[in-house]
């Protein structure tokens, strides 16, 4: 039977994709210690691993990876929340699948392995080439499939009511000491603003988790209301709004020290342009 291997560093990433047939179903599954769905969805994976065979040439590899310690890795799938799963053949992204939803995550693996290779009738996702990597947390969105902050379903469509929604972002705001609410993702910004906010944390070398809000419009007009700020980006430290990049500008020039407890250590020149 197989399992599910644990993947700790960008090298033993590549060494383990160099290693298999280009046939070969890829189930990548990426998590965070904080987010608890992460445990849920370790579970559905082994036993579902457990149930494929070990072929030759191998048909399937499951293989896991803590999103903030590879981050190349998860820049490169664009991650932006946890869990996350990405099934891949040779080299191409066939399906994602956010969230801890064990019926969606059996269903498109199942599909994928019965598949012969190529291209498929499911979702696609294009892998970010971009060499840039933020020193950032993968932010976990919520889903149907988390009894704590389930949405109300109507008419077939997912729908949160107003309390549903403000403790869902209560709980975003939080998830991680420094969060970004931007347009766009670090690697592909979508506003200038946005952008030049997180050249200001690379340059400090901050760690931070992000929050795509041009991906849940729920958030993009919750969060309005709920920080009483109408702009975005918006940066929370320690669930605290600070404010947009003007805001952050400020506190940055009357403290010049704002993001030491939250920066990185910078170990070589190598390292601070990478990041």
């Amino acid at each position: 039977m197989s399992t599910l291997l644990e993947i700790k560093s960008e090298e033993e990433w590549h060494k383990h994709t160099a290693s298999l047939p280009s046939s070969t179903l890829q189930i990548i599954s990426f998590h965070a210690p904080w987010a608890a769905p992460c445990t849920q969805m370790r579970t559905v994976l082994e036993t579902l691993a457990s149930s494929y065979p070990v072929t030759e040439p191998l048909s399937t590899s499951w293989v896991s990876m803590n999103a903030e310690e590879v981050m190349d890795v998860s820049d490169s799938f664009d991650v932006t929340a946890v869990p996350y799963l990405v099934l891949t053949r040779n080299n191409q992204v066939l399906e994602t699948v956010s969230g801890s939803d064990a019926t969606k995550v059996r269903a498109a693996i199942e599909k994928h392995a019965k598949s012969s290779g190529g291209s498929s009738n499911g979702s696609t996702a294009a892998a970010n080439n971009s060499g840039s990597v933020a020193k950032n947390l993968s932010s976990y969105t919520p889903t149907a499939a988390d009894p704590a902050t389930a949405p109300q379903y109507s008419s077939g469509e997912v729908k949160e009511d107003k309390e549903a929604l403000h403790e869902r972002l209560a709980t975003l705001v939080k998830a991680a000491p420094v969060m970004l609410f931007m347009k766009g993702t670090p690697s592909a910004p979508q506003c200038g603003f946005s952008r030049q906010t997180v050249a200001l944390l690379r340059e400090n070398s901050v760690k931070y988790g992000f929050f795509n809000i041009l991906a849940d419009d729920d958030v993009r007009q919750g969060l309005k209301e709920f920080s009483d700020w109408p702009t975005f980006p918006q940066l929370y430290v320690d669930g605290e709004l600070v404010g947009g990049l003007d805001i952050v500008k400020e506190e940055m020039a009357n403290d010049p020290d704002f993001f030491k407890a939250y920066s990185v250590p910078k170990s070589t020149p190598d390292s601070a342009a990478a990041s």
